[in-house]
């Protein structure tokens, strides 16, 4: 079997990990927190704090596993080497039918809608739906045919998509505190009028029993970091590039998020927020052109995360198939002689891709989406339950990380895993106390897909040595 080459530096890996994450979630979550939290900023600032330590705290665990161990992708290396051979293969099959392809096209159809939105076009419109499915067409070509292009526009989109939020939160928040508009919304909440309207009125005290509902939501923007481990066996000198990437990369995305929502907070009213959403923001405090301008680096920036995570996507499928496992592994696993890439993988990663876009059209911009009863529990939020499901991937990890890291310190061999399981337990918890009788939907589908891994299941191959 031909094997990936290693063309990726420590530069590409950091804006892999940064580019990733930071994308539309940030602009798209930040409504909907401020929506889940009733304005309450204090609240709001706790649940980005909360989703961001949990980021950090996995991010460090994952970076020790990743001083340990290197083949073929990061995630699936470490569950083969830390629990099993058949764990691992699970652990492959979920991202690459779930996972992944439950990010990349949501990442797709918020590309597609913050371009559109620049020309008028309702999120929900035609025009944005078939903009989603040639971006994600055209991410995939991209990564198949030109590798090294995808990673060089990696590293020009991260800086690319730093301009808005660094422009907002310095702007935002001078103007806030010269201007009293973050002490005001720090000190008050958002009511509805009898006319439908959002109105800033005092709050009473901290509604702490909305952190949980906020934590969730802060997933989609903060997840994405774990996606950088696939390209291990592409990055030079990956033992010590990958781990310095996770873990400096998760700091300076915290930082980058908690700084953004402060001055976003600052520059208008948490009602005028929520009436008119963040693009209001942009374009009160610096004018309609530099907000158009803003805009666009907006939709430059959630290109830049579908170029990442369509990285990883595309690399889904093939390493399973390096394992001699999953469908047609002798097909999957070999490589293009002219861009080194599985190219027959990538393309099984597309069809994948646009089917969960088509789910997350009938989901989230259809009236299923507001459903109940039997069909409505499996209209589900692909942006967020997905991606907390994988934490509970991760404990098991963790737990043997415990048991076998015999040469590492108790610092790493321990608290961080401690730590790293509450995070996940967190996640899972605010999952199922945010999204209610829908959870049950989402393990449904996600068990018929993963019977469906089962059935490609080489038990042979579990018995070779790698």
């Amino acid at each position: 079997m031909a094997e990936l080459k290693k063309k990726y530096g420590l530069v590409t890996a950091i804006c892999m990990v940064v580019g990733i994450v930071i994308g539309s979630g940030v602009f798209f979550k930040a409504e909907k927190m401020l929506t889940i939290t009733n304005g309450d900023l204090p609240v709001a600032l706790i649940s980005w704090l909360l989703g961001g330590i949990v980021l950090i705290i996995s991010g460090y665990v994952f970076a020790v596993m990743g001083t340990q161990y290197e083949k073929v992708n990061g995630i699936v290396d470490y569950s083969e080497a830390l629990v099993s051979k058949r764990y691992a293969y699970y652990v492959g099959w979920f991202m690459s039918t779930i996972y992944y392809p439950a990010m990349t096209s949501a990442l797709a159809w918020l590309s597609a809608r913050y371009t559109m939105d620049i020309f008028g076009f309702a999120p929900d419109s035609s025009h944005v739906m078939t903009l989603a499915s040639l971006y994600l067409i055209f991410s995939y070509v991209i990564n198949t045919l030109s590798p090294k292009l995808a990673g060089r526009l990696q590293v020009s989109m991260t800086v690319i998509k730093l301009i808005p939020l660094l422009a907002m939160a310095i702007y935002g928040t001078i103007y806030g505190i010269s201007h009293g508009v973050i002490a005001e919304n720090m000190n008050s909440v958002v009511a509805v009028t009898e006319s439908g309207l959002f109105e800033t009125v005092p709050k009473g005290g901290m509604a702490l029993s909305l952190i949980l509902p906020g934590v969730c939501t802060s997933v989609f923007a903060y997840e994405g970091w774990i996606i950088a481990t696939t390209i291990n066996s592409e990055l030079k000198d990956s033992k010590k590039n990958l781990p310095r990437a996770l873990v400096f990369g998760s700091i300076v995305v915290v930082v980058i998020y908690m700084v953004y929502y402060i001055g976003i907070s600052g520059s208008v009213s948490t009602a005028e927020l929520l009436s008119n959403g963040a693009k209001y923001a942009f374009t009160t405090r610096l004018g309609d052109v530099f907000g158009t301008i803003l805009t666009v680096f907006i939709a430059i920036s959630c290109l830049g995360t579908l170029n990442g995570l369509t990285l990883a996507s595309d690399r889904g499928f093939y390493s399973l198939a390096a394992r001699n496992q999953g469908p047609a592994p002798k097909v999957l696993n070999k490589l293009d002689e002219a861009t080194e890439m599985p190219s027959n993988a990538s393309m099984i990663g597309l069809a994948v891709n646009v089917l969960w876009l088509f789910y997350f059209f009938l989901a989230n911009l259809t009236e299923l989406g507001d459903l109940e009863g039997p069909i409505g529990i499996f209209m589900f939020d692909s942006t967020e339950l997905p991606l907390i499901c994988v934490y509970a991937f991760y404990i098991p990890i963790y737990i043997m990380l415990m048991v076998k890291g015999k040469n590492l310190n108790a610092f790493k061999r321990f608290v961080m895993p401690i730590l790293a399981i509450g995070g996940a337990g967190l996640f899972i918890y605010a999952a199922i106390a945010a999204h209610g009788m829908k959870n049950v939907g989402f393990i449904i589908i996600a068990l018929f897909i993963m019977f469906i891994g089962a059935c490609f299941y080489n038990k042979k191959a579990e018995d070779e040595k790698q």
